[in-house]
């Protein structure tokens, strides 16, 4: 029995950002999803260039589709330090959303279920299967990426603009 290849779908080794995967969430009214960004460094060539023959194989599977390849097709991977030059997260790191209207499985390095939501945060570092396709919405083509599953393998510091309390306020002393 052979198992056929996704040539779509790439393990991508990267650090969450945005990471929705227990509740979806919605973006400007759409449909929820779940989802994260993830962040790849630039030092991960193997894994860009994987990313990179997924997204041309969608542009290949998408002339299919539609007939033609449009003149400009939207693409998700980005350059981190272009898009945010003053966030030291990004720095050296290119970066996509995925998002899935079905809830990933979450598992740990050793594949066994997370159950606690606190375990899995952004900006700690695992793997996730994403596969890429492409889409044609409002007459805009672009190449999307799909979130499969999640695997944590290791904590980091946690990205959040969230102040800490007490840097925040004062003891009141009358009240």
């Amino acid at each position: 029995m052979s198992k056929k290849t996704n040539l779509n779908k790439v393990i991508v080794p990267c650090r969450f950002s945005y990471l929705h995967c227990f509740e979806p969430h919605s973006i400007n009214g759409d449909e929820p999803r779940y989802g994260l960004c993830a962040i790849v460094p630039k030092s991960e060539v193997k894994t860009l260039e994987a990313i990179e023959k997924a997204i041309e194989h969608a542009k290949q599977e998408a002339i299919i589709k539609w007939g033609y390849i449009p003149d400009y097709i939207k693409t998700p991977l980005r350059d981190g330090e272009m898009d945010f030059p003053d966030n030291e997260v990004y720095e050296g790191c290119y970066f996509f959303n995925a998002r899935s209207v079905d809830a990933p499985q979450v598992v740990n390095a050793k594949v066994q279920p997370i159950l606690d939501r606190k375990e899995v945060y952004s900006g700690c570092y695992g793997r996730i299967s994403v596969t890429f396709y492409s889409y044609c919405i409002n007459s805009v083509y672009g190449i999307a990426a799909g979130l499969g599953n999640i695997q944590k393998i290791k904590d980091g510091e946690v990205i959040s603009n969230r102040v800490d309390a007490a840097e925040e306020f004062g003891i009141v002393e009358d009240f």
